[in-house]
């Protein structure tokens, strides 16, 4: 039997991990910058925790999540995003006490699971890297979240980006607008595809979102939502506008853009690049929004959240299409070169004595030739070596050999362990006279 990756999974290899780990690691110290801390969640969780909070009605909980019922008779949901995960984790641990410093702000960073075609940048099990803030109803805030994804990006070395944005308005506004696309939508019933049918009486702004293009030719001439804001969220979204303006970040704005759950209301945003890895074509990377009520559904206070979740995979396909070259560095400090068997206890305690003292050590194991050896210390891109042969060993000694420049010294074995960065020091002054 030959065993393979299940379908829309993928082996992240070396070389390929560390790409990933400069991604993880420039958004770790970018959402430090703006107090962001890391929340880690369980991969699965009670089915119910994405049923209320994504929609009856939206593609995820009908068509793509991965459920189950375990061994007790629960129904258990791979997660599918993570941002119901966290709200269901800052509910359960009362993460809203007035001892906490609002707002609340937290990221993750993880696997998420949908039962989807695969595709490129469209996997069953894909990752993200997200952030959520709690506790503040600010346009803002809002607009921080937005301008913390772009900078995101752009480190990442992302220039030719779109910020689209939209707002669903508040609960008042979005009724007004359900009555009048209902409106608008039912004439039209007979025309809309099989999805958006079942979709009409239950959510008709899930049609919105509809990818089928006759369904997307209706909506081209649906009403705006921007003609049924109260005069409060016409406020908020203004204020994001004017804000986004300040702080010269360009945006579009959408109107049929609703995403694809049902906990979003007020500002919603994505952030696209029209990359070749798509065709040339506009496709979101990272996308988020305002979620006030969502922290109400799964049980807790009445408190607001926003927040964006970007995928790391398509993150990828874009910086590799764009021929972008992350700035991974993978040098190796010293590689140390035995010759002779009765090196090889010596070589050991060398290279444990060097990576204790804070440098990347190497050694051979294959029993190579000194010619191998130098080999390879040249295929790891070693900048020193470290050779101790039999008689450097009688007189405790060994050479150090900066492979750029090919100068080497004579060093006592003794420095070495008791004061390695005292030895490199001098050959590298050494090298500047």
């Amino acid at each position: 039997m030959k065993y393979q990756r299940p379908k829309g999974t993928t082996d992240i290899i070396p070389g390929e991990s560390a790409k990933w780990q400069y991604i993880e690691q420039t958004a770790r110290q970018l959402f430090q910058k703006y107090r962001y801390s890391e929340i880690r969640t369980p991969i699965f969780e009670n089915f119910e925790v994405f049923s209320r909070t994504s929609g009856e009605t939206s593609d995820i909980v009908t068509k793509e999540m991965y459920d189950f019922f375990d061994k007790g008779d629960r129904h258990i949901t791979l997660r599918p995003e993570g941002t119901a995960g966290v709200v269901r984790a800052y509910v359960e641990n009362k993460l809203y006490g007035p001892e906490i410093q609002r707002p609340f702000k937290t990221f993750y960073m993880g696997p998420m699971f949908r039962y989807e075609r695969p595709q490129s940048g469209r996997q069953r099990q894909f990752h993200q890297i997200g952030v959520e803030a709690f506790g503040v109803d600010n346009p803002t805030l809002d607009v921080e979240v937005m301008a913390m994804a772009v900078n995101l990006l752009r480190q990442c070395g992302l220039q030719d980006l779109k910020l689209v944005i939209n707002t669903l308005g508040d609960a008042e506004s979005r009724a007004a607008y359900h009555a009048a696309l209902m409106q608008y939508l039912e004439p039209l019933e007979n025309e809309l595809s099989d999805d958006s049918k079942e979709r009409l009486h239950k959510n008709p702004l899930r049609i919105l979102d509809s990818k089928d293009k006759e369904d997307q030719k209706i909506v081209d001439a649906a009403p705006s939502i921007l003609d049924y804001l109260t005069p409060e969220a016409a406020e908020h979204f203004s204020t994001v506008k004017k804000l986004l303006q300040a702080l010269d970040i360009p945006f579009e704005i959408e109107t049929n853009m609703v995403r694809g759950l049902d906990y979003y209301n007020h500002t919603i945003f994505e952030i696209m690049s029209n990359s070749k890895a798509f065709g040339g074509h506009w496709t979101t990377v990272c996308a988020g929004g305002r979620y006030n009520g969502l922290v109400e559904q799964l049980g807790g206070p009445e408190v607001p959240g926003i927040g964006f979740g970007l995928g790391v995979e398509r993150l990828l396909l874009v910086l590799e299409a764009e021929e972008i070259e992350l700035p991974i560095a993978d040098d190796l400090d010293i590689y140390v070169v035995g010759i002779g068997e009765a090196t090889n206890e010596e070589t050991l305690k060398l290279v444990q004595a060097l990576r204790h003292a804070g440098y990347s050590a190497e050694r051979d194991y294959l029993g190579r030739k000194p010619k191998g050896q130098f080999k390879a210390a040249n295929r790891m891109s070693a900048h020193l070596t470290l050779t101790i042969g039999e008689e450097e060993l009688r007189d405790g000694k060994a050479n150090l050999k900066n492979m750029q420049t090919g100068n080497e010294v004579s060093v006592a074995l003794r420095d070495i362990y008791t004061g390695f960065d005292k030895v490199y020091q001098n050959i590298v002054e050494s090298e500047e006279e």
